[in-house]
């Protein structure tokens, strides 16, 4: 992965500087190239910018919404992302579904001094172009972890094709009960509780797992009972494991935006 990102990396930058006076995509073409008897392949992508910055964006999922926003030079749900930058305060932003950083540039200037972007993305191609994104926004206060956040570390299957063969890109979901014909593929699950150190302050923990957020907020039970994190949530759990420990330490709903639900205590 590393030597990816080195090869994308400096293609990318050689017009980088060219395509931000522009305001225009560059692209970087698939291509293979021989390498010791090996081909390997180039990440099909491009650059894009809005008012936030510069995004790594994954030309296999152009169709998606927040591509397409990016692309043309819009801001995504930019309600959400007004509600956690005004919330975020001294700490820490948990970021999860991270896709290809469409957030990541406003959430990591948003923090303070010392605060925090921990952000996780399991699908391969989606983390290595938010990792790409950081680097292009030059950001150093973000703590990117290939892997899904759930009760605690392990694998699981995601699915990252919808039902026509196109990439999914951040709609790509955990396969929880094996039914699906499409593609899976492999992917690593950690705990929110075991990669935020103990000593970190959470002021916002925003999951966007595509119907995981159950198993995410049992591995992170123990951060948000030591730090009582504003909770944004794609999908609320309908259990009751929820009201018994997240409802019962006294979090309500305060409003919906851009399809999420807001909780706080």
């Amino acid at each position: 992965m590393k030597n990816l990102l080195k090869k994308i990396g400096s293609k990318v930058s050689a017009r980088l500087d060219d395509a931000s006076k522009r305001q225009l995509p560059v692209q970087v073409q698939p291509r293979f190239t021989k390498m010791r008897h090996r081909q390997f392949p180039v990440m099909h992508c491009c650059i894009a910018y809005n008012k936030h910055g510069g995004y790594c964006v994954p030309l296999s999922s152009k169709h998606r919404p927040a591509a397409r926003s990016i692309m043309n030079g819009k801001v995504f749900e930019r309600k959400t992302i007004l509600y956690i930058t005004s919330h975020c305060g001294e700490g820490d932003i948990v970021h999860a579904g991270t896709y290809f950083g469409d957030f990541i540039p406003v959430f990591a200037r948003a923090c303070s001094d010392q605060g925090k972007v921990w952000a996780f993305e399991p699908n391969p191609e989606n983390y290595a172009c938010a990792s790409i994104t950081i680097q292009i926004n030059q950001l150093t206060n973000v703590i990117l972890t290939n892997a899904a956040v759930g009760e605690a570390a392990g694998t699981a299957e995601m699915k990252v094709n919808d039902k026509f063969g196109r990439s999914s890109g951040g709609g790509s979901s955990i396969v929880q009960k094996r039914k699906t014909t499409t593609k899976t593929i492999d992917i690593p699950v950690v705990a929110i509780d075991d990669v935020v150190p103990s000593d970190r302050h959470v002021s916002v923990i925003q999951l966007d797992v595509e119907r995981y957020e159950g198993q995410a907020l049992r591995g992170a039970l123990s951060t948000i009972e030591r730090c009582r994190p504003i909770l944004m949530l794609e999908n609320v759990p309908n259990d009751s494991w929820f009201a018994q420990h997240i409802l019962a330490m006294g979090y309500e709903k305060q409003e919906e935006i851009c399809g999420n639900t807001v909780f706080s205590v």
